[in-house]
């Protein structure tokens, strides 16, 4: 993983690099409490070298990816987007992902280190059909805001996004560049990502903190992702899961047709048959390991995925996020996180 001129600016600013998602960005800014609270309360701009990016063109595209995630690609408006999942046909999740319709293109966006699955898979499908896959990762860089001011900052900055839903893409020209602003797909985490030609990546940043936004790296943005109740793919996310234990419900679609793993979901959607859930943990003590045991006696009734000690606003708490059976899983439950005591809290977070 190669460390861009951009990255290189931010290290001589005093940002710290680190591996994230298949690349290498900055951890923090000197003060990954401060860069929380600008996520909480505040407008934080990171950056998104992390983000994969794919662009499927021909004339069979979007029937072809309707056929494969399980979201509903094939009534997508231009310029709208939607999470979806990749799926075996066992049910198990391959990867996850969001696609948008750019009128004639689709592009898919996900994390750089789901980009050989993903690939792999596309590959292996696209067999007769008129549908190719180019990857751009590396001409269209990104950056993200979030925040509860992040809108009024990009107006701020003379970026208009006001009528903006959820999974919206909106095109204009600003300062003389080409810049595209995404609004987040997912319920629990807005924000917006903005993507550009890779050189005015300076340009943009640099506007966007000079408007007022802070600079957070990818340590206050795991402590986020963590109290906003998000799931992350190769963490909290892998082929072990079925689409429903994950509680993702904004990337399934019932009414769709037919896709990749439909006959599993739709079995668990209609016998019921889920038996377990992926939810919050509220703990006394230090962050447990990944996969630590979570036990009702000597019984293993689920395991840890995400933990963090996390600086909220009213104090510094220890949660967690992981899967449990769902006969536990009623918000104040009492359970035993490895050697902890822990209580199943209802995510995101609110302390």
């Amino acid at each position: 993983m190669s460390v861009t001129t951009f990255q290189n600016k931010l290290i001589a600013s005093g940002a710290a690099l680190t591996s994230y998602r298949g690349a290498e960005t900055p951890a923090s800014f000197g003060d990954r409490a401060a860069e929380f609270r600008e996520l909480l309360d505040g407008c934080g701009l990171y950056d998104l070298c992390w983000q994969a990016k794919l662009v499927l063109s021909g004339e069979d595209r979007v029937r072809w990816l309707n056929g494969m995630v399980t979201n509903n690609v094939r009534d997508l408006g231009v310029g709208h987007g939607v999470y979806s999942f990749l799926l075996t046909a066992q049910g198990r999740i391959v990867a996850d992902l969001v696609a948008y319709n750019r009128g004639d293109y689709l592009l898919v966006t996900s994390d750089r280190a789901q980009t050989q699955a993903i690939t792999e898979m596309f590959d292996r499908y696209i067999i007769m059909d008129d549908v190719e896959v180019a990857n751009i990762s590396d001409k269209v860089s990104a950056v993200g805001i979030a925040g509860p001011h992040a809108q009024s900052l990009l107006q701020n900055a003379g970026i208009e996004v006001s009528q903006l839903a959820p999974g919206q893409v909106a095109d204009s020209v600003w300062r003389l560049i080409g810049i595209s602003v995404a609004r987040s797909t997912h319920p629990s985490m807005d924000g917006y990502e903005l993507w550009f030609a890779a050189e005015h990546t300076p340009t943009v940043w640099d506007a966007l903190a000079g408007a007022g936004a802070t600079p957070v790296g990818s340590e206050a943005l795991e402590w986020y992702r963590i109290a906003r109740g998000v799931p992350r793919y190769g963490i909290d996310l892998s082929q072990r899961d079925l689409p429903q234990e994950t509680e993702q419900k904004h990337a399934l679609n019932f009414t769709k047709g037919c896709y990749i793993g439909q006959e599993i979901v739709e079995r668990i959607r209609a016998r019921a048959i889920l038996h377990r859930t992926f939810t919050g943990f509220l703990l006394q003590g230090e962050p447990p390991q990944t996969a630590t045991k979570i036990k009702d006696g000597d019984k293993n009734i689920g395991e840890i995925t995400s933990a963090a000690r996390i600086p909220f606003p009213s104090g510094e708490r220890t949660v967690a996020l992981g899967y449990l059976r769902r006969e536990f899983a009623a918000p104040g439950t009492a359970v035993q996180v490895g050697e902890q005591q822990a209580w199943v809290q209802p995510i995101p977070f609110s302390f």
